[in-house]
């Protein structure tokens, strides 16, 4: 168990500096079951604490582990370059605890993408040490053929890498879409893969992370949602 300040636990949770948030306090802005705390020294157990703020209710979470929806035409980077940045669609509190995506999606990828602002768990997510499987769906410009199957099951020569890069899994879909499963998560793998087997990508989307898939989470594209443990849990 933890006890902390009330101003502490508001600053944690990406709601401001210290000072705004005990003024926050002190205009009694801030309600814990259903009584309002004005005093900014006060101290709670944040295990299971939820607390009343801007008429919503609010869980205190060390750290925030988010799936994301990713629509097209937005860059994951916090500082983009070209098209609006990812942390748009979130929170502004996720801004202030650093909330970081693990790994990166293209502008014009979509599926789902993980945040968090828990830094050991975007390096272990990240690490190519751990192989986390990530599952695409590819839309090819040409028709997908057997070979182009097979190269991609077998291993096909990037200009840039050392040695091969080869699906784990690999199944049509229909004429122009297969699902491709990869362990390595190399810059525009599944994209370069293609075209280095000798077909284009038209368009892709990201379905699953581990046992993880989009689907489960029923989110609609730019939408969000908290992962929870048993989630988290099919990550690893």
């Amino acid at each position: 168990m933890t006890r902390r300040s009330l101003d502490r636990i508001l600053q944690s949770q990406g709601f401001g500096t210290r000072s705004f948030c005990r003024q926050l306090i002190r205009q009694g802005e801030i309600s814990i079951d259903g009584v309002v705390v004005d005093d900014e020294r006060a101290e709670f157990e944040t295990d299971g604490l939820s607390f009343s703020l801007f008429d919503e209710t609010w869980v205190y979470r060390e750290h925030v582990y988010i799936a994301l929806n990713k629509p097209s035409g937005i860059e994951c980077s916090r500082r983009p370059s070209h098209h609006p940045s990812v942390m748009t669609l979130l929170p502004d509190e996720f801004r202030e605890r650093e909330v970081q995506a693990i790994g990166r999606l293209d502008h014009d990828t979509t599926g789902l993408l993980l945040l968090t602002d828990d830094g050991a768990f975007n390096h272990r997510m990240s690490s190519p040490k751990h192989h986390v499987p990530k599952r695409y769906l590819a839309t090819t410009a040409e028709p997908v053929s057997a070979s182009l199957i097979d190269a991609l099951r077998t291993g096909v020569q990037l200009h840039d890498e050392p040695e091969p890069l080869f699906a784990i899994e690999c199944v049509q879909v229909s004429e122009h879409q297969l699902e491709i499963v990869l362990a390595q998560g190399k810059y525009h793998q599944v994209k370069r893969m293609l075209a280095a087997a000798g077909n284009h990508c038209a368009a892709l989307q990201r379905i699953s992370i581990g046992q993880l898939t989009l689907a489960s989470l029923a989110l609609a594209e730019g939408e969000w949602c908290y992962l929870e443990q048993s989630q988290l849990s099919l990550l690893q």
